[in-house]
């Protein structure tokens, strides 16, 4: 395989040197929905916020003197140009970083404070895609070496670090203790292909769950078509893990595994599910997860995905989470719940009529939380389009009878109506 234990062994002591050992911590919510022994490792309270310090650091401590002198690159929408730019910094190269226009301020800010003189942050392109053939077209030109996000065997090293960290730790509470599920967030593939190549020697009963967003499952595209495929389309929402096409080298380490007998399970979570997560993460847990770190734990959610009494370690991969995306995470995260709905409905250009409406039709627990109408004066009905909020989900069955016992003639808007994208 590209990436062995060993590997992942040889790489623990120089990532190490930058790398807090971050907690991993019992998770009494999660334990409670599964019934299962939940432990949280928060590499989200990483020097740089995620994870992806450790691949990032490893490889460039493994370059040559002539290499460092040379510079590096590469291209990044969030948090690994944060590890690249804390690594050159620490280790005394040089790297240019390359980020889309897209990328919000403050992680701009951020990946500039942590590399300090040691960066320069070029803005450009429009997505990650066109950052990245920059950041290889600045690399043909100068001879600057490539700091892939995923897709490079050190890299891959340097984040299965995580795991071996964990399991310690919870031996250390629990001595002799080995988890019986470790579930992994996967985006480009280099944190689950470093955490099953590790388990797989050191503790092969160990299974491994990957959780892609079902807007980007990238991987389990590529497991089914022998190879890695370029998806035609992905949903951003969860943005750390939205990824065309995984890691040439990834890929080849889970397929070596699955030939091996020992494959990873691969499940998907849509953004509602991420979004409720996130929210249950921040209001019960106090921890700030960016959608990409929500991922394992909302995989949980998942019936039968655990059983009860298994030792379960999932990763919280991330936190660099702008807080304005918040009002998003909300609403996505009742629209999951079943407690926020959409209609379109037609009413009587009368007076009373949207008072009725309010007496006859909304429940005593329910709130209107959208209202948008046009008023036509010449038709005798005006469309509004009604933003409800149910006092719990069961309530949405009475309310959909009393709108068809009412003369008013309405339309619910379903997720997977093109229109519903509009207010989510």
């Amino acid at each position: 395989m590209p990436v062995t234990a060993d590997d992942v062994d040889a790489a623990y002591a120089p990532v190490s040197q930058v790398a807090v050992r971050t907690p991993l911590e019992r998770d009494r919510r999660l334990a409670e929905r599964t019934r299962a022994d939940v432990w949280l490792k928060r590499e989200d309270l990483q020097v740089v916020r995620s994870y992806k310090l450790r691949g990032a650091f490893h490889m460039i401590s493994r370059l040559d003197p002539e290499e460092r002198e040379r510079g590096l690159v590469a291209a990044s929408a969030g948090n690994h140009a944060q590890g690249v730019a804390y690594a050159a910094r620490a280790l005394g190269t040089f790297a240019r970083i390359y980020l889309p226009r897209t990328t919000p301020r403050q992680k701009r800010d951020r990946i500039a404070t942590l590399g300090g003189d040691a960066v320069e942050v070029i803005v450009g392109g429009e997505t990650y895609d066109a950052a990245s053939a920059t950041a290889l077209e600045d690399s043909s030109l100068t001879g600057a070496t490539v700091v892939p996000a995923f897709d490079h065997p050190d890299v891959i090293a340097g984040q299965g670090t995580v795991v071996r960290e964990a399991c310690e730790q919870l031996a250390e509470q629990h001595p002799g203790s080995v988890p019986d599920v470790v579930v992994v967030p996967v985006g480009g593939g280099g944190l689950v292909a470093g955490v099953a190549a590790w388990l797989a020697a050191r503790h092969p009963e160990t299974r491994v769950v990957g959780v892609e967003p079902s807007g980007a499952a990238s991987m389990a595209a590529a497991m089914a078509r022998g190879g890695p495929v370029t998806l035609d389309e992905v949903d951003a929402f969860v943005d750390g893990a939205a990824v065309r096409r995984v890691g040439d080298h990834p890929y080849e380490v889970l397929a070596e595994l699955a030939r091996a007998g020992r494959p990873v399970e691969l499940v998907s979570v849509d953004a509602g599910m991420v979004s409720e997560e996130m929210l249950d993460l921040f209001e019960v847990d106090g921890v700030i997860a960016e959608p990409a770190g929500a991922l394992a734990a909302a995989a949980l959610r998942l019936p039968g995905l655990v059983s009860p009494g298994e030792s379960v370690v999932a990763i919280v991969s991330g936190g660099n989470h702008d807080v304005s995306r918040y009002a998003e995470v909300i609403e996505r995260a009742l629209v999951s719940r079943g407690v926020k709905h959409y209609w379109l409905v037609e009413f009587p250009q009368e007076p009373g009529a949207l008072r009725r409406f309010l007496d006859e039709v909304l429940g005593p627990e329910d709130d209107i939380t959208l209202f948008e109408y046009v008023k036509r004066h010449n038709r005798e009905t005006g469309p509004a389009l009604v933003g409800i909020e149910l006092g719990s989900p069961e309530g949405l069955g009475g309310l959909v009878a009393r709108l068809a016992d009412s003369p008013l003639r309405a339309k619910k808007l379903s997720p997977d109506d093109p229109a519903f994208q509009f207010l989510v």
